[in-house]
């Protein structure tokens, strides 16, 4: 067992070490969500991959409904995701979906491609999504019509994160992040400004 995993065996360290190993099981469950049916994961599955012992999810999560409640959250990750300026918004939203899938493997907005894979459990996937991420990037927008382009945006960066981390693109992945974004963020920078109005001379 790793000191990640020794939380109760370290007196005076175990609030991080409980942290750190929380954050483990959540990261297991997600890959797990993002490859298999909610109905076919097991807490053993989520256990093993974490490296803890399925008491330990447990004792932390309570049940398998309560862990996949908040993998299902996408609160925790919608912030840094929006964490720019409107002005550069588009460039650090294209450059977060890429960073994420170069070195993590994975983005957790991407977690909504699953969806049709979770059935009762997806359509808790889709209202959050769309309240957490789609809704609060509509509300940083100008413009009466906000909603439907915060979704346009969200529905080009979740195209890039398709063709990079599922269809493995092999020009996009072997393009340097910054060419990518260089060239992918005027596209989302189109939804996110507000509409000209027509010069009423």
């Amino acid at each position: 067992m790793t000191a990640a995993h020794t939380d109760e065996r370290r007196p005076g360290t175990g609030r991080r070490d409980a942290e750190v190993t929380k954050a483990d099981i959540v990261k297991a469950a997600r890959h797990l969500l993002a490859r298999h049916a909610h109905g076919d994961i097991t807490l053993k599955a989520v256990a093993d991959r974490a490296g803890v012992s399925p008491p330990l999810v447990l004792k932390y999560f309570g049940n398998k409904d309560a862990l996949f409640s908040r993998v299902m959250n996408f609160e925790a990750d919608v912030d840094s995701f929006l964490d720019a300026p409107l002005h550069d918004l588009g460039r650090h939203m294209v450059r977060h979906v890429l960073t994420g899938q170069a070195e993590r493997g994975s983005d957790p907005i991407l977690r909504i491609v699953f969806a049709p894979l979770h059935g009762e459990q997806g359509d808790i996937l889709r209202t959050n999504f769309r309240a957490q991420v789609c809704e609060r990037l509509a509300e940083r927008l100008p413009g009466d019509d906000a909603a439907l382009r915060a979704e346009l945006a969200v529905s080009l960066l979740l195209g890039l994160g398709v063709m990079y981390g599922i269809a493995r693109g092999p020009h996009v992945r072997a393009a340097d992040i910054e060419t990518v974004v260089d060239r992918y963020a005027p596209a989302v920078d189109a939804q996110l400004a507000a509409p000209r109005t027509e010069d009423a001379s």
